[in-house]
């Protein structure tokens, strides 16, 4: 893999509950909105599963997802291709952090700011 090693790692206030911030990090219907313009696998299932693989597109960049844990307070995935590390997801009621590393050409702390920022406003904006 070409690029350079980057960890990020974030956490962010959310006016949201626990569930609501839940569904919208494990519902393809849901981060599919707000992580525009990536874009994403068809056929994905309703909510994502530990052993579930499936792949985002940035521009033309290709990205696998391997989730190896889901759960009520966590989403772990391995990444590859574009990204080659993982991602890690944690949240509980109006807080969640994003814990990204991994070898790559692409900003990923810029990557995952703007992330984080859309997903704030989108459960901002789901809330009402």
């Amino acid at each position: 893999m070409l690029g350079t090693f980057q960890q990020s790692h974030l956490r962010i206030e959310v006016n949201a509950t626990q569930e609501h911030i839940q569904s919208s990090l494990v519902q393809p219907s849901q981060f599919c909105q707000w992580l525009w313009p990536q874009r994403f696998s068809q056929g994905l299932p309703d909510k994502i599963q530990g052993g579930l693989s499936f792949d985002s597109y940035l521009g033309p960049v290709e990205i696998h997802h391997d989730v190896e844990q889901v759960n009520d307070h966590s989403l772990y995935m391995v990444l590859s291709g574009g990204i080659d590390g993982f991602h890690e997801w944690y949240w509980g009621d109006q807080w969640v952090q994003s814990r990204l590393e991994g070898v790559s050409v692409l900003p990923l702390n810029l990557g995952q700011s703007l992330g984080m920022a859309r997903l704030r406003q989108f459960l901002e904006q789901s809330a009402h």
